[in-house]
């Protein structure tokens, strides 16, 4: 056992003394998440706080099909900072065309249907799929609903009657989220950053250490010494997890670091040093899950280029589940902390929204992630001790 542990060590301080040696290609791995990531989660925030803000404060220009019928509403709708505008020929066309967000529409009928006292229809015309104009349209909504309420409540009044009678049931409602959780919302997208950077963050490592040396020909001389396989295996693993955990912890620091230095409206979430712990413990099982798989590919393949062909379809892996939630949102069960990349986006998202992770939570977390890295492994393992292994081509 101490001769295993002693091959495993030595051959990790190899491959890691090896990789340093090559400072450009470790600065770039490791310095481009912690660079890209705050700068990519910090730019879209500000982007999209900006953009809400901007359609939310500033005048909004609508087209109005038939003002001519209804110009009390037309001047309500002033009083809201939406501004009523010539419409253009053809509405739906220039709503396709993003001419505009949204148009209103006044039939001919409303005048009549008004003096009579009688239900008068308009039609706000948008596009769904756009999202630009889902505030907008909210704005216009909103105007016209807080108008319609208003003159019906002046009509009950007008004939004696309390506005409350046409009320049965007055609606209350009361949200629980906590300002974290609302937070945590707007990050849904980390859970798939943090797990695609960690499943892959010793790749190119992995990948060279086994099919990299057995493409020049050197890992032979080192499978043919006294060492165990499993044991040069387990250390060239190892090296790639301590790089793959390196980088990861640059991540959460630079993360960190960004949102405490971010202004105030784009702190989205604070994370504490224990917090950062935290979300490190839940990323090394998927950190030694994404090297011993890379590990096993690397030993089934005979080139660096075969090996890399896999990545195209394993960097799909870790958004499958980010996917799944959103087309098909599920409660939390016990169970979706066994299933790879969908166990890890559950815990991200706990953390994140400063949710309490119970103690047998984390014991099937840890135990269904380590036991699919140990599976993977033993894999690895018996592709290394195959005597073809360290013949290339």
């Amino acid at each position: 056992m101490s001769l295993f542990k002693n091959t495993v060590l030595t051959v990790a301080r190899k491959e890691l003394l090896d990789l340093f040696r090559d400072r450009r290609t470790v600065m770039l791995g490791l310095l481009m998440g912690p660079l890209l990531f705050p700068v990519l989660i910090l730019g879209m925030g500000s982007m999209a706080e900006k953009r809400a803000r901007t359609q939310l404060e500033s005048v909004l220009d609508l087209p109005v099909i038939g003002a001519a019928h209804a110009p009390n509403l037309v001047r309500h709708l002033g009083t809201r900072d939406i501004n009523a505008i010539d419409p253009p020929e053809d509405a739906e066309l220039a709503l396709r065309n993003q001419d505009h967000d949204v148009v209103l529409r006044i039939p001919e009928a409303f005048p009549e249907r008004w003096r009579e006292s009688r239900m008068a229809t308009v039609e706000i015309l948008y596009d769904s799929s756009r999202q630009d104009s889902r505030i907008p349209v909210a704005r216009v909504r909103e105007a016209l609903a807080q108008y319609g309420n208003q003159v019906g409540s002046l009509r009950m009044v007008s004939r004696g009657i309390s506005p409350e009678a046409t009320i049965a049931v007055m609606v209350a409602q009361r949200d629980v989220a906590t300002p974290e959780s609302r937070r945590g919302m707007l990050l849904a997208f980390l859970p798939y950053l943090l797990i695609f950077s960690a499943f892959v963050g010793g790749a190119y490592m992995v990948i060279d250490v086994t099919a990299g040396e057995r493409e020049r020909q050197s890992l032979e001389p080192l499978l043919a010494t006294p060492s165990s396989r499993s044991a040069l295996m387990s250390g060239k693993i190892l090296a790639a997890c301590a790089l793959g955990m390196l980088s990861q912890l640059l991540i959460l620091v630079a993360l960190a670091v960004s949102m405490a230095l971010a202004p105030k409206a784009l702190q989205m979430v604070a994370l504490t040093p224990h917090m950062l712990l935290l979300l490190l413990a839940v990323l090394i099982p998927i950190v030694l899950i994404g090297c011993t798989l890379l590990t096993l590919i690397s030993a089934s393949v005979k080139s660096v280029k075969e090996a890399q062909s896999y990545m195209s379809v394993l960097m799909l892996l870790p958004i499958i589940p980010t996917v799944v939630l959103m087309v098909s949102p599920v409660k939390e069960q016990l169970w979706q902390f066994t299933v790879p990349f969908l166990a890890q986006n559950q815990m991200v998202l706990k953390l994140v929204r400063s949710e309490s992770i119970t103690p047998m939570q984390w014991l099937v977390y840890f135990g269904a992630s380590l036991g699919l890295a140990l599976v993977l492994w033993l894999m690895a393992a018996r592709l290394y001790h195959r005597e073809k292994l360290a013949i290339s081509g």
